[in-house]
This record gives C-alpha cells, sequence and structure tokens, in this order.
C-alpha cells in the first residue's frame, strides 16, 4: 500500500515536471541529500533549448531586493503542517461550503494548492500597508539587520557602515516585497485560468506591489488600477490630504478571460445607488418642486459619491430618468412628433429620427419622451432602474462610515474595516457561482459581502477566508469587548451578518425556507416546489503541527526500545476528523464537501462527498469491513498504517479491492 506524505506539495518539484512536460530532454537525475536519486534540471540544456533568449551578464530590466530569492525558495519549500477542524466554533458546520481558516497566510496557502488548484475565481486581498509599523507576518526568509546590511552594500569590508538611516527603510521595504511575493507566487497557482485577483495597496507599497505583480502574474495579465475615493482624508499629511487608495486587478490569463467576456461585458451595479435614491425621496418630502428637485440633483451629482448619476436629475412617476438622443442616425424617421405640452409638431433632429413612426408614436403612449417647451429637441428617458449596472470605472467613490457603525452594531470593533459595497462591486463582477479568497481577511468583509450578494441575486457564491490570529492590542476597544485576537472579530462578524440576513430573509418571505416553483404536472394539477436555501455558515479550521509523530517521517531512526513500545505514527491528542481532514488535504479534495459517519461491525467509517473518499482510522479492521467498503467502489481509501495485524493482512486487503473494486486507489497513513 501507498503510504501518504501528510505534508504540503513540493512546488519545485511540479515546476521541474511543467519543465519536463516542454523540455523533455532538459530533465537529468541528481541525488538528495539522503542519497536518494531524484529528478533536476540540466540548466545547460535549457540554455541551448532556448538559445538566444537567455539574459546574458547584469544588465536585465528587472525589479529586486535583498531576500527576493529567499522568499521563491521558501514558497516553494514543503511543510509539514495541517488543518485542524473546528465544528464547535462553526455555523451549519455539516452543510456550509464556506471556510474559515486560522493561521499564517503562507503556511495555508500552502496546504490549499491540491485541494484548490485552478478553482478559486477571484482573489481579494487587503494587506499590511505598511505603513510604519512592523507588519506581523515574520516569515523564515527574513534577515537580520546586519546581515540586511552586509548583502545591501552598507557595509564595507571592514564593516563600516557606508550609509547613514537607510537600512530601517531598505530592510523595511524588502521585508514586504519578500512577505507579498512568495504568498502571490501561492495564490497564482490556486486561480483558475479565468480568475482574476484585486489587491488593495496605498501609496507607501503601491509602486513595489504593481512590479512584483507584474512580475508574478505577467505584466500582459495587467487590468487596471483601481482608484478608491474613500472620503477619509489623512489631515496629518504636511502638503497634501491623501484621500483615496489603489485596488490592483490582475488576470490570471488574459486572452481567457477575453474569450470568456467578449459577449459578457464586466458590469457592476452604479456606486451609492441607494443613497442617491433616498436623497431624491427625501427632497421630495421636503415640498420642492420637479425643477427644483432637478437642480438640488445637478448640484448633488457633482460630487465624486454621486458622479455615476450625471444626467439622471429628472424623474416622472415611474422614477428617474435621463435624456438621451432620439437622432443622430443618417436616414432616419422624417415624420415629426406631436409635442402635448405646446400642441404642436416638434422639430426633426438632423439625420431624422432613430426609430420609426409607430415606434415614435409608441414611446410617446408610454410616457418615455421627455418634451419640451422652449422649442428643443425631444428626447429619450432612459430610466435609472433599468441602466442600473454599467462597467466597472478605475476611480470609485466610498464612504467608510457606514461599515464603521455596522461593526459598532455587531459589537465587533475594528479598525478602519474595508467597506462592504466596494467587495459586493467587485465580487458582483464574477461568476454566481464562484470560489472567493481573502488570505488577509481582518474583520471578514469579504466574507460578509459573498453572504449578502447571495441573498440580493441567488447566487451561490463560496468564500474562504484566511487569516493569522494576531493578538488585539490590550488598550484597544475589541480586546475590551473580550475579543483575544482578529479571528475572534471576524468569525464574530460572520455570525452576526448570517444571523442578521438570515433575519431579514424571513422578514420577506415569512418563514425560514424560500421556495421556488420547479414544475407543474398538469393532468394532476399539482404543483411541486423544491426548497432555494443560502449558505449562511462556515467552517472553521485552524492551522495546526502535522498530525503525524516525527517517527512517520523517519522510520528509519526508529530505536529498538520503541519498537518495543510499539509507538504510534499518529499524536495522541487527534481525533478522526483531524486526521481526515488531513487526508483530504494530500489527496487535493475541497474541504466543504459532506460527510459521514457510521459503525460498521464494530468500527467507525467516514465517506467524505459521496465516495471520494472513505476512511477508516480504527485498529484491527475485520475483513467484513473491507469488503463493504469495497463494494461501496470508492475512489480513494485510506487506512492506518497500524490497522492490520501483520504485512499478510495488509496484501489480503490489496487484494479484496483487486477483486471488487480495481479503480480505488488505496493509501495508508
Amino acid at each position: 500500500m501507498e503510504k501518504m506524505k501528510m505534508e504540503s506539495a513540493n512546488l519545485t518539484d511540479k515546476n521541474i515536471e511543467k519543465i519536463a512536460a516542454l523540455f523533455p530532454n532538459c530533465i537529468t537525475e541528481t541525488a538528495d541529500k539522503n542519497g536518494k536519486l531524484k529528478k533536476a534540471i540540466n540548466f545547460e540544456m535549457l540554455r541551448a533549448m532556448l538559445s538566444e533568449d537567455v539574459a546574458e551578464g547584469d544588465e536585465a530590466y528587472e525589479f529586486t531586493w535583498v531576500g527576493k530569492k529567499s522568499a521563491i525558495a521558501e514558497a516553494n519549500k514543503p511543510i509539514r503542517k495541517t488543518l485542524r477542524p473546528c465544528p464547535e466554533e462553526s455555523v451549519n458546520w455539516d452543510t456550509t461550503e464556506n471556510l474559515y481558516i486560522e493561521g499564517d497566510n503562507l503556511e495555508v496557502l500552502k496546504l490549499l494548492q491540491e485541494s484548490y488548484l485552478n478553482k478559486v475565481k477571484m482573489i481579494y486581498i487587503d494587506p499590511p500597508y505598511n505603513t510604519g509599523n512592523d507588519f506581523i507576518y515574520r516569515d523564515d526568509f527574513t534577515i537580520d539587520s546586519d546581515e540586511y546590511a552586509e548583502e545591501s552594500g552598507q557595509l564595507d569590508e571592514d564593516g563600516n557602515r557606508l550609509f547613514k538611516n537607510t537600512d530601517s527603510n531598505g530592510r523595511f521595504h524588502s521585508d514586504w516585497c519578500s512577505m507579498m511575493y512568495s504568498r502571490l507566487m501561492l495564490a497564482r497557482n490556486l486561480l483558475a485560468d479565468d480568475g482574476v485577483i484585486f489587491i488593495s495597496i496605498d501609496d507607501n507599497e503601491q509602486d513595489n506591489l504593481k512590479k512584483i505583480c507584474d512580475e508574478v502574474f505577467g505584466a500582459d495579465n495587467f487590468i487596471a488600477v483601481i482608484v478608491r475615493n474613500t472620503n477619509s482624508s489623512k489631515n496629518q499629511s504636511l502638503f497634501v490630504s491623501v484621500s483615496h487608495e489603489y485596488c490592483l486587478v490582475y488576470a490570471k490569463d488574459m486572452e481567457t478571460l477575453k474569450i470568456k467576456h467578449a459577449e459578457n461585458k464586466w458590469g457592476v451595479p452604479k456606486n451609492n445607488v441607494d443613497e442617491y435614491i433616498g436623497k431624491v425621496k427625501q427632497l421630495q418630502k421636503m415640498g420642492l418642486s420637479t425643477g427644483e428637485i432637478t437642480e438640488e440633483l445637478k448640484s448633488l451629482t457633482k460630487y465624486p459619491r454621486f458622479i455615476d448619476f450625471t444626467n439622471y436629475w429628472y424623474f416622472d412617476e415611474r422614477g428617474l430618468y435621463s435624456k438621451g438622443d432620439l437622432g443622430g442616425v443618417p436616414n432616419g424617421s422624417k415624420v415629426p412628433v406631436f409635442n402635448p405640452l405646446t400642441g404642436k409638431d416638434d422639430p426633426i433632429p438632423p439625420g431624422g429620427f432613430r426609430f420609426n413612426p409607430e415606434q415614435m408614436k409608441k414611446l410617446a403612449e408610454e410616457g418615455r419622451i421627455h418634451f419640451h417647451t422652449d422649442g428643443s429637441l425631444p428626447r429619450m428617458k432612459r430610466y435609472l432602474d433599468e441602466n442600473i449596472a454599467q462597467r466597472p470605472k478605475s476611480i470609485m467613490s466610498d464612504d467608510q462610515r457606514p461599515d464603521a457603525t455596522l461593526m459598532q452594531e455587531f459589537n465587533t470593533p475594528f479598525d478602519n474595516p474595508k467597506q462592504l459595497a466596494f467587495i459586493k462591486r467587485i465580487v458582483g463582477i464574477m461568476d454566481k457561482d464562484s470560489i472567493v479568497l481573502d488570505f488577509f481577511s481582518g474583520s471578514a468583509t469579504t466574507a460578509h459581502a459573498v453572504m449578502e450578494l447571495n441573498t440580493e441575486d441567488d447566487g451561490q457564491r463560496k468564500f474562504i477566508m484566511v487569516q493569522i490570529p494576531e493578538p488585539c492590542d490590550k488598550k484597544s476597544e475589541a480586546y475590551k469587548a473580550g475579543y483575544s485576537n482578529i479571528c475572534e472579530i471576524g468569525k464574530e462578524r460572520i455570525r452576526c451578518a448570517s444571523k442578521r440576513l438570515r433575519d431579514d430573509l424571513n422578514a420577506v418571505s415569512g418563514s425560514s425556507i424560500k421556495f421556488q416553483k420547479e414544475h407543474e404536472e398538469e393532468e394532476q394539477g399539482i404543483c411541486t416546489f423544491h426548497h432555494y436555501g443560502h449558505d449562511l455558515g462556515f467552517r472553521v479550521f485552524k492551522l495546526d503541527d502535522t498530525n503525524m509523530e516525527d517517527v512517520y517521517y523517519t522510520p528509519a531512526e526508529l530505536k529498538q526500545e520503541d519498537l518495543q513500545l510499539a509507538i504510534s505514527n499518529i499524536k495522541e491528542d487527534r481525533t478522526d476528523l483531524d486526521l481526515l481532514f488531513g487526508c483530504l488535504l494530500e489527496w487535493g479534495l475541497p474541504l466543504s464537501m459532506p460527510y459521514h459517519s457510521e459503525q460498521i461491525d464494530g468500527v467507525t467509517v467516514h465517506t467524505y462527498n459521496d465516495g471520494d473518499l472513505i476512511a477508516c482510522f480504527d485498529k484491527n479492521i475485520p475483513e467484513s469491513v473491507v469488503k463493504t467498503i469495497a463494494k461501496r467502489q470508492p475512489l480513494r481509501v485510506v487506512f492506518r498504517d497500524d490497522s492490520f495485524e501483520d504485512s499478510p493482512s495488509k496484501i489480503n486487503v490489496s487484494e479484496i479491492f483487486k477483486m471488487i473494486s480495481t479503480d480505488t486507489r488505496i493509501k495508508v497513513i
């Protein structure tokens, strides 16, 4: 039986496999530190294959810093970690497909490489902005100040410092670049070919981040830099009050994305549409005339928050509208239109009307033509509710205040939560069944946005939140409210948002279930309905050391006295559930699928996603159980290595599966 590795994928090995697929003649063998042969790259042969396209010498366009090579190596290095399930902290554990993962995102991203490779449609992250406070991601590749100074040329041969007051700045940026580079390398692997990543940032590292993204994702896959007007001016600035930040947008594969959206361009709701409509209602309640309201709206749309509603200054009983051109075409209709306000025919635009006389008459009867009394040309009414969607703009305006209020209502204090409306707007661009990943999740705004958007458009999006359990400052409002770390804030925010959304749905539908008509059986006159639910839960996982004892990885070092004690290769504090999800990670199965456990002839059998994997971690598994599992013909089966008394018993298991379920892969831990 094949033994599971119980460690994350070695991405260096996978990269070698990719090169082997393109240039098999460039692959050779070398011995690892234990003397075992492994694949390696013959770089001289690869250089010959690429001929003159190889950059020579020191003069090449590149972006580099001290620690970059170490960051690349760290991203590719496997780890012996696992994700331990926490049903007691979760909501709807058995049915939800949403994930909340506590742990350093570099290690979590490594663990997700197999299960979510090419499956994530959208990544949104709001990483540390490097504004002057040390960020808490301290990776293995970070170097101390003296080593940095030596490598960056700030010390001469005698160890004297060559420059003053530059080591902190340089190392500060280098640490940040290394931290981001390794994580973005891993994140790119998870993106689907038509996937997109959005990264919020400010001026401190925007330039460096753009260069890193050009390198990791490819400059050809750059989509845009969105400038977000946050309406939160930083008045401490000496010269300019900064009231914006950026969001970089990159595709995994621009050509794939272009093909997908050739006939289906990106669309998002206009910014702050509910607030704008609310302003109109306020003006109406004040008793202002139509003309007065129009003048107020013209002034209102001069503000960045309402720039999307420029020209939507008019309204009738049907709603707000802007005036569109009825002409502007060559060889149009020359039949005049009667103006009911003047009692005369209106003038005909140059080239004629774009609609024929019958269509123009129908538009007039439906009240879709705006007539004037001053002799101006008639105009088409373009109603706001029919034109809510627009192409995303590179300048967006958000108001942070509502979200700060929301966090107070949820009793989840958090400094500068990301704006919910902004996240909903960009998540709404993606397919309704997308997996959305945020590995700097903070207060979990992205999770909130995904759930709220699903309830509004019946989407089936799923989220994966990753957050390091950063301790809350003991002087902070969060700590005073009982939160020891940021993860506790994020999880509670999701719970509160879930409850509010559930209550809102109940208020609308009158029950906790939303029904949708599926089909009618006309002969019997029976209407059949099916349940259409929204996923408002999440599964919690926590990063931890491997489930396996050291002896699992180095059995050759097992001593005679250890054999006599019959040491288990599995840690004593690990449950069947820990082992099950550890196996899922290695075998590349998503962590969000349903599963069930049952007792068969005195042992516990776990079935994941109706047979994608069946596991039994008990000892002394009866042959009857093995046969029962084999008859279900699962794709994969996992046992403990010591589940069977001896080697003949293991051989017998393999023979049973060969006879009953030949396609099942069997592994042991």
